[in-house]
Formats: C-alpha cells, structure tokens, sequence
C-alpha cells in the first residue's frame, strides 16, 4: 500500500474517527484504525464494537490495499507534522510496519492483521430517509443535557430517537428525540421525514450523541439515516458516517 495526501486533511478525518476508539483496551485490535486505500482515497475506520466511524478523504493512492495501525500513535504523528505538509503512508506486502513520510521526518508504526478488525455490517435496514444537518443538530442540542450520568440505568444514558404518533387524527406524526435523567425530561422534533414512517425507536447512546454532533456542527448538508431494529447508520454526503449496534 502506498497513499500520498496532505496533512490537513488527513488530521481532520484522524480527530473524528480517534475519538471512538478507548484509551484502555482489552482487545488489542480495537485500540487501531484500519487505513483502506482504494480508488481515490483513502477510508478510515475505527469502532469499540458499539459504534462505527468512518471518514473518506482524498489521496493520492500509488498503490491500493489495507492495514491496521495504532490510533491515538498516528494522530499524535501527524497532529505534530507542519502545517500544510504532504504525508506519504506506506506499506510493503513483505513487511508488518507502516511507514508514514513527511519532508525529513519518518516513522515506522508497528501493525495488525486487517482480517482481526471487527467492521459492523452494513446491510438489514428497514427504513431509510434523510434530514438536514442542521436539524439532526437541533434535535440533538435541545435533548443531550437531560441525559441521565448513572451508570446503572443504562437505559436513561442517551437520547430516545422516534416516531410520533399524533393522538388527533387530523394531526401529522413527527420524528421525537427524547431524553430524560428521571427529574428532567426534554424533548424537540420535526416532522416526519419521508421514509420514517412506522420506524423503530432506538436509543442512542452518549458517545454516539457527541460525535453525531461535532460532525453535524462541521458539515453542512443533509445527513441519510437508515434504521432497524438494533442498527442505526447515519451517513453524510461529505463523507462521513456513522454506524451503531444496540
């Protein structure tokens, strides 16, 4: 694998999807990113399992393939680089190291096998539609400060995310965010999106709640959401997405 791009980009998609992954990890494999360069970019990806965060940017790719790498090790790297500097990532098939280049700095990262990287699979949704960015932040902003802190009642540490059914018949349904901290109670909705008709309700955690949220502020747009049951993905024309399990 060989992939050359410019480190602005690179540290911006390196901040979202570091975030994810734990300080402390059990499992070796999590505490990585897995760096796919493909067609004109490259993917990163990183997940604790619950959530999944992948960013798309552009490079210039010499040549395609896949590894894994530390993440909080290549964000330090790369976040100390001058500004505006080219980074060169590259791999030999022969080697188990990832080699990252920028003008007389050049350092090689130890790896994991890519087939050890868990990915959560991307199929299965029963309902799809689409909200602006700006809206999918409002919802969000007026119901994350009722979240409740305690641990133990896991079911009160996120945000409700529903559908409303109106009790008037003459009334149309809307799409609710909920949250609640068992003394407070917030809500905000809009109205329903085409698509979201008789969805399922999720629940989605806190830390899924803060990286939707940083990335809907950073992009403008609209913002694809598809749902079942226990999955949840959003998913962004500027190249970022989202995906939960519960």
């Amino acid at each position: 694998m060989e992939a050359i791009l410019q480190k602005n980009q690179f540290l911006k998609a390196l901040t979202h999807v570091q975030n994810v992954v734990e300080r402390r990890n059990t499992i070796p494999i999590l505490a990585n990113i897995l760096i796919v360069a493909e067609g004109v970019g490259l993917k990163l990806i990183a997940t604790d399992l619950d959530i999944e965060l992948i960013e798309e940017i552009e490079a210039k790719i010499e040549k395609g393939g896949s590894l894994t790498a530390p993440a909080h090790l290549v964000y330090d790297i790369i976040r100390k680089l001058p500004d505006s500097s080219e980074i060169t990532l590259s791999k030999d098939d022969s080697q188990d190291h990832l080699t990252i280049r920028s003008g007389k700095s050049n350092f090689k990262l130890q790896t994991l096998p890519r087939s050890d990287f868990p990915e959560i699979t991307d199929n299965e949704f029963s309902h799809s539609f689409t909200i602006v960015s700006g809206e999918l932040n409002r919802l969000i902003e007026k119901t994350r400060f009722a979240i409740s802190n305690e641990e133990t009642r896991y079911y009160l540490n996120g945000i409700y995310f529903h559908e409303s059914k109106p009790v008037d018949a003459d009334k149309i349904p809307t799409l609710r965010t909920v949250s609640t901290d068992g003394h407070r109670l917030a809500q905000a909705e809009l109205t329903l999106p085409d698509g979201a008709l008789g969805m399922p309700g999720i629940i989605i955690p806190r830390k899924t709640i803060s990286e939707i949220q940083k990335l809907t502020l950073e992009n403008d747009g609209d913002v694809e959401v598809k749902i079942s049951e226990n999955k949840l993905k959003f998913a962004s024309i500027n190249c970022w997405y989202v995906n939960l399990t519960s």
